[in-house]
């Protein structure tokens, strides 16, 4: 069954990006062609906030998969950590390599700019997808929903499983991921609510995207409160860490865990009633539209203005809303009644 709507915030605070495009330069580019056909052979480069990460294998590999549709020529390159500037060299590395494409999921809104704005000037096209950057800094940023649709269907979700009272806490990415931070902030918003008066969201920790630490924050999590009733991961890997640590510790049936999570990973937790229910999109949709749009945009189909349109392969017609934002639809609620009809 589809969740209300979720995900990912459009970059930092306040900025919003101009109507009209931009070309690499900073001046008005060419006028938009859609008769235009793409481009065989473009460079097309996939820079997750981490490689190695389960989730961004999916996604990078639906990118993939958009590529070799548009017979153009895949890279997924990355740091191992996901930390604030760690993409900076690879966008550096793809600029001098005269990449058509750079597809990348923000670690930090502002950390990278400099260096896209550089990779832009060279003409490289950018895409942000899951998490954005400073508007300024990207052509298209691929929205896996909006942000306040994924608070809303998290803060549902923890108040269903702990049956609307207790102590809640957020195990969250990295500290400046635009995504995670924008979500907290709705979340937040989301508990002023009356039907969520009885919820108390006590703290904020951290897990940097990185099992181990997401696993031993959780445990850190009930030391500092241990009548804590619920926690919400909106991170893939800080939800799997945590229903870990929670399945194999006094605490499972007792402390509920809902977050963002891919099926493959949360089946086992959600068989063994660590977890009722969570949500995500499918991202190997996510990376295959945000292939198809650095092509289309690479191909002079669109320059990233509100209004225009582009083909995504098997995804349809999308239209690009303001603020440069494609955005990918509704995620899906994984509950033990459905999980096994799904495989990423």
């Amino acid at each position: 069954m589809l969740a209300a709507a979720l995900l990912v915030a459009a970059a930092c605070g306040g900025t919003t990006r101009s109507e009209s495009s931009s070309g690499s330069s900073g001046s008005p580019s060419a006028a938009a062609n859609p008769q235009a056909a793409i481009k065989e052979g473009l460079s097309i480069a996939f820079l997750p906030k981490q490689v190695n990460n389960p989730y961004f294998t999916v996604a990078d590999n639906g990118g993939k998969s958009a590529v070799d549709e548009v017979k153009g020529k895949y890279k997924e390159v990355g740091p191992s950590e996901a930390s604030a500037s760690s993409q900076v060299s690879y966008i550096n590395t793809l600029s001098q390599q005269q990449t058509d494409v750079i597809v990348t999921s923000a670690n930090d809104p502002n950390a990278i700019c400099g260096a896209l704005n550089q990779a832009r000037k060279a003409s490289a096209k950018v895409v942000t997808y899951d998490s954005d950057t400073n508007p300024t800094c990207r052509d298209l940023f691929i929205n896996q929903a909006t942000a306040a649709g994924i608070a809303e269907v998290q803060v549902k979700l923890i108040s269903e499983a702990v049956g609307g009272k207790g102590k809640i806490a957020i195990l969250s990415a990295t500290p400046n991921a635009t995504n995670q931070n924008a979500w907290i902030a709705l979340m937040k918003n989301e508990l002023k609510k009356p039907e969520y008066s009885g919820l108390q969201l006590v703290t904020t920790a951290y897990g940097n995207d990185d099992d181990q630490k997401s696993f031993t924050e959780t445990q850190g999590l009930l030391r500092s409160y241990p009548d804590l009733k619920g926690i919400i991961s909106p991170t893939t890997v800080g939800v799997a860490a945590a229903a870990r640590y929670l399945s194999g510790s006094q605490y499972k049936g007792k402390v509920a865990l809902t977050g963002l999570g891919t099926p493959n990973q949360m089946r086992s937790y959600v068989k063994d009633g660590t977890v009722k229910a969570f949500a995500l999109w499918n991202p190997a949709d996510l990376g295959y539209l945000a292939a198809y749009a650095g092509a289309a945009l690479a191909s002079g189909q669109i320059t990233g203005a509100k209004g225009e349109k582009f083909k995504a392969g098997k995804l349809g017609e999308r239209t690009i809303e303001a603020g440069g934002v494609v955005l990918l639809g509704p995620p899906t609620e994984f509950t033990a009644e459905n999980i096994d009809t799904f495989n990423f």
